[in-house]
């Protein structure tokens, strides 16, 4: 018997979240002023729920480790984010948005979650808009759309290229007014170390003043975490370097199952690795294929400048691999693509491990219109091309400048240079239909749960689940359980359970200043994500994967002997905020491997050299792996695996072609 049930409601995939939502149990407005919820993390997904449950009458308290909700990582979101409002008339709908979503996760989602998640979108786009939100549009008022990978239709709305910080600070101006009235009371530079549970419910945390170094205990009738996912385990990442799985592992290790671990995005536009000083990468968005060409040159290690290779010396080989998607096929698929070109030699620049991205054609045609546009008869290739460029820099120039910053090279005149890197997580704490863990009253909503992507999750979706999650559906599925708890008071922090709790996060805290060894936390943290990258990456292996779970399990013992934590406990300390963080992912790392070792097939982002086509594509075993894993802690270094199995009752499983 599993231990899982999802409460995916009955009925056609197309009423279930209508019936579901029209049967919950409600909690009356009166009671909500007695009811108290907290919500860790201040992105795109805590800040929404925040601000929405608040709105509703609920006593909120929110934490954030930032020193203002507007740091938080969603802001790093730039090219976009889907609704299926089919404003282009070109075929979108919610049951395009709900096959798509499914297929390009490799069919190992759930479909009630992803039907709920398409329906959703339409109110997001108006939500957002009544917000303020400065989305891009069209000459005649209406709202723009652009392409994303895996679609053949224009569903992508966007504000230039920073899209998620312009939906955070609309979510984050619903936050502060719900603060200024006083139903939320916001904590920042407070980070939360563990989940308290009584009789078997989240009734708190323990959180720490990042401050001055205090413990701290918050009781809640439930908790909500909104904490990101946890890419950062690879150290070299897209990720913000705050970024971290703390908040979920410790509720991990109070008993909430972590989902499908091994399921990590690469995203194939990033700007490539420049050397050893690096703490992170910096993402090129997805949005850039839109109107980018992807190639290598046809000869191998060829030396000479873009610019003076031909275009029939040129390998576009996306267009040529997957015509019908060209430079728009799902991440996972471009991101081995590019491995596949520079591990055979056909790679570019000074590493030989990155391809080019180019914006010429488009830069052309772009310019072309606008001479049009402005009756130009005749123009000169200069004056096309000038005209071209002011297109591309409106619609994408903050991405042009960040690149040139960084790079030190102008992409209007040659190029991009790009290369796949960690991005996402679609792995993480199990949820079920409600976004309720294995812990009643724990919630995770946005990338801290595994639930809407399934092994590979479509450009533009990270942001449209976070808000989705926030704004439209823990509003509702939340009073299913807190409609049981308005006879539950308030419970006192002077509780044995929240003592033990501080005192257990007390101890760890103490462990990690007395090690008193000779490393740097970032030393650790820098050997994991190579161990991480290199054998539980790209491409994975029985041989890599096992090996992996050993270096990982001697590097933590390691860990715990070598460490060396400058400066004192109770004060302000970032190096000892970093190191409970490293000692989370030298954890999360060991079950990530043996996920991975554990599904012997290839789906999405996670492959399995030992499982692919001919053609060089993940091939899926839906005989043996149509499930999700969900771990159960045991112990350290100790995991039960549990399934829970995955019914198709509309989108039926076939092999993933994008050609």
């Amino acid at each position: 018997m599993t231990k899982l049930n999802s409460k995916i409601p009955a009925g056609s995939i197309e009423n279930k979240w209508t019936q579901y939502r029209s049967t919950v149990p409600l909690v009356n407005p009166a009671n909500r002023r007695s009811i108290d919820v907290i919500v860790v993390g201040t992105g795109l997904a805590g800040a929404s729920a925040a601000a929405t449950l608040a709105e509703l009458g609920y006593k909120v308290k929110c934490f954030c480790f930032q020193d203002s909700p507007r740091r938080a990582h969603s802001i790093a979101a730039q090219g976009g984010i889907n609704a299926a409002k089919n404003y282009q008339h070109d075929g979108d709908s919610v049951y395009r948005l709900f096959y798509e979503t499914v297929k390009g996760g490799d069919y190992r989602s759930r479909e009630g979650n992803v039907h709920r998640l398409a329906e959703v979108s339409v109110n997001i786009i108006d939500q957002c808009v009544a917000q303020g939100g400065p989305f891009a549009r069209e000459y005649g008022g209406y709202l723009s759309n652009r392409s994303f990978g895996g679609t053949q239709v224009q569903r992508t709305f966007y504000a230039a290229g920073q899209t998620g910080q312009q939906l955070l600070l609309g979510a984050y101006s619903a936050l502060e007014r719900q603060v200024g009235l006083g139903t939320v009371q916001m904590y920042s530079r407070h980070e939360m170390l563990d989940i308290v549970t009584i009789e078997g419910k989240a009734r708190g945390i323990i959180a720490r003043d990042l401050i001055n170094g205090k413990l701290e205990r918050h009781f809640g009738h439930a908790v909500l975490l909104c904490s990101g996912g946890y890419g950062n385990v690879f150290y070299l990442s897209t990720n913000a370097m705050g970024s971290n799985v703390t908040a979920a592992w410790k509720a991990h290790k109070k008993g909430a199952f972590f989902g499908n671990p091994c399921f990590t995005q690469i995203h194939p536009t990033c700007i490539p690795v420049s050397g050893d000083h690096q703490s992170k990468l910096t993402l090129m968005s997805e949005s850039l294929r839109n109107d980018g060409r992807i190639w290598v040159p046809k000869k191998k290690d060829d030396n000479r400048k873009p610019a003076d290779i031909p275009e029939d010396e040129r390998d576009y080989y996306l267009e040529r691999r997957y015509p019908a998607f060209g430079n728009l096929v799902p991440r996972d698929v471009a991101s081995r693509a590019a491995k596949e070109r520079c591990d055979a030699g056909y790679g570019v620049g000074a590493s030989k491990m990155a391809v080019y991205l180019d914006f010429a054609a488009n830069t052309i045609r772009y310019g072309k219109i606008e001479a049009h546009k402005k009756g130009l008869h005749n123009p000169s290739d200069e004056e096309i091309k000038h005209l071209g460029k002011e297109v591309v820099k409106e619609k994408y120039g903050n991405l042009f400048e960040m690149y040139e910053k960084i790079t030190g090279e102008n992409p209007y005149e040659m190029p991009m240079r790009i290369y796949p890197a960690v991005h996402y997580t679609m792995g993480g704490l199990w949820v079920d239909y409600e976004l309720m863990t294995t812990v009643p009253g724990l919630y995770a909503l946005g990338e801290a749960n595994f639930s809407d992507h399934g092994a590979n999750r479509l450009g533009a979706s990270a942001l449209m689940q976070g808000l989705a999650d926030g704004y439209f559906v823990i509003p509702y599925t939340i009073s299913s359980y807190l409609s049981n708890e308005i006879r539950t008071k308030a419970i006192s922090t002077d509780h044995e359970a929240f003592v033990e709790a501080e005192k257990k996060v007390k101890e760890q805290l103490d462990k990690l200043m007395n090690i008193k060894g000779s490393k740097s936390v970032d030393h650790f943290h820098k050997k994991l994500g190579k161990i991480m990258w290199e054998k539980c990456g790209m491409g994975r292996n029985e041989k890599g994967l096992t090996e992996a779970i050993g270096e990982i399990r001697t590097l933590r013992e390691e860990f715990w002997k070598d460490l060396r934590i400058p400066g004192i406990q109770n004060e302000f300390n970032p190096e000892l905020e970093k190191a409970g963080r490293v000692a989370d992912f030298l954890e999360l790392g060991e079950l990530m491997c043996m996920d991975a070792l554990n599904r012997k097939e290839s789906c999405g982002g996670h492959f399995r050299e030992e499982s692919q086509t001919e053609e060089g594509e993940a091939k899926r075993d839906d005989e043996k792996f149509s499930y999700v894993s969900a771990w159960e802690y045991k112990g350290a270094g100790n995991f039960e695996m549990h399934k829970e199995e995955l019914l198709f009752d509309v989108v039926h499983p076939s092999q993933r072609s994008y050609k």
